[in-house]
């Protein structure tokens, strides 16, 4: 199976997945948005997979300290555009794998999904 990991290395959610991954013997790229960036064709087919409700992550930091004009009228374009400008706004770790997408860290989901 190949196994598409992108994420923040230092965030503490993606560093739980790879551990399970590593745990699990389970091989897989690693993708860092801080140093290569977002890509808008994945991200439009994360959406498509996943939402863009479920991979914007409305949380952090990053999002709460946007401009109210930013953060109102959210639609699928707009919150790619917000996530291609400010990657650590993606929900992380997202995951691609030959099966799908699976979008956070869920241990119950990723056991069955790459196991």
């Amino acid at each position: 199976m190949t196994i598409h990991v992108y994420g923040i290395p230092n965030c503490d959610t993606v560093k739980k997945a790879r551990k399970w991954l590593d745990a699990h013997g389970l091989e897989y790229t690693f993708h860092d948005y801080k140093k290569e960036g977002a890509d808008a064709g994945k991200l439009a087919s994360w959406c498509d997979a996943a939402g863009w409700e479920v991979l914007l992550n409305k949380r952090g930091t990053t999002f709460r300290r946007l401009d109210d004009a930013d953060k109102a009228e959210l639609d699928r374009d707009k919150a790619i555009a917000l996530m291609l400008e400010h990657p650590s706004m993606i929900k992380r770790p997202v995951v691609e794998y030959d099966g799908g997408v699976l979008v956070g860290f869920n241990e119950e989901e990723w056991t069955t999904a790459l196991q």
